[in-house]
């Protein structure tokens, strides 16, 4: 992808993740990656519903800031997220209200509905609290993501998913408040089931078929 569709990206899902309810105000970001080792990402201080291209922050691998606003205070997380992985081709980091909560409970997500197969592992982790913006985090959430594990929960924060497009990274950030929703509301009236083992693998089997992620049933 090229520096200008990718910024075209985070101006588009930036303004997707705030109509889907994921993030609020200022809050939440969200990169693309580009060609010749930059990358592109949400500027700080605005809304992701409110970005034009111009205004999209462009770094390379070594965090240097070349061009666009000033970087979001969570670059660092992104950049190694993004270096811990040359898979990776986009970031987005939600403020959304059930993962918030169970990051805020550190539970762990298990497999209490077969759209967690699109995380490729069977729970999804918490990251232990670190401060906002600080590089701890950014090691931590990488850590936590190296064993290939498409979405993790920050505890008192809120989530992070990383997926091969901003398409997949969308979707997993879709299906990931889902599941921590799903989660919740079972956990209130009584004691989740959960896939077996075999369940879990011959629905991770069947979203290789997929190239997003799951959105049809």
């Amino acid at each position: 992808m090229d520096l200008d569709l990718a910024r075209d990206a985070v101006v588009r899902y930036g303004t997707l993740l705030e109509q889907r309810g994921l993030v609020f105000g200022t809050g939440g970001n969200l990169s693309v990656r580009c060609g010749d080792g930059l990358w592109a990402l949400k500027p700080s201080g605005f809304p992701c519903g409110a970005l034009r291209a111009d205004d999209v922050a462009v770094l390379d691998m070594e965090g240097r800031h070349l061009k666009g606003g000033k970087p979001s205070s969570e670059w660092r997380m992104h950049l190694e997220i993004l270096k811990a992985n040359p898979k990776v081709g986009a970031v987005f980091h939600t403020h959304s209200r059930f993962a918030a909560t169970l990051a805020c409970l550190k539970w762990e997500v298990p497999a209490v509905h077969y759209y967690l197969a699109a995380f490729g592992d069977e729970y999804i982790p918490v990251v232990p609290y670190r401060p906002f913006g600080s590089q701890e985090l950014a090691l931590e959430a990488a850590r936590a993501m190296s064993s290939g594990v498409k979405g993790v929960l920050l505890a008192n924060h809120g989530a992070v998913v990383a997926g091969e497009t901003p398409e997949e990274a969308f979707d997993l950030a879709v299906n990931l408040e889902f599941l921590c929703e799903v989660y919740w509301r079972a956990r209130s009236v009584g004691t989740p089931a959960t896939l077996s083992r075999e369940q879990f693998k011959e629905a991770l089997e069947g979203f290789t078929s997929y190239r997003h992620g799951a959105r049809s049933s």
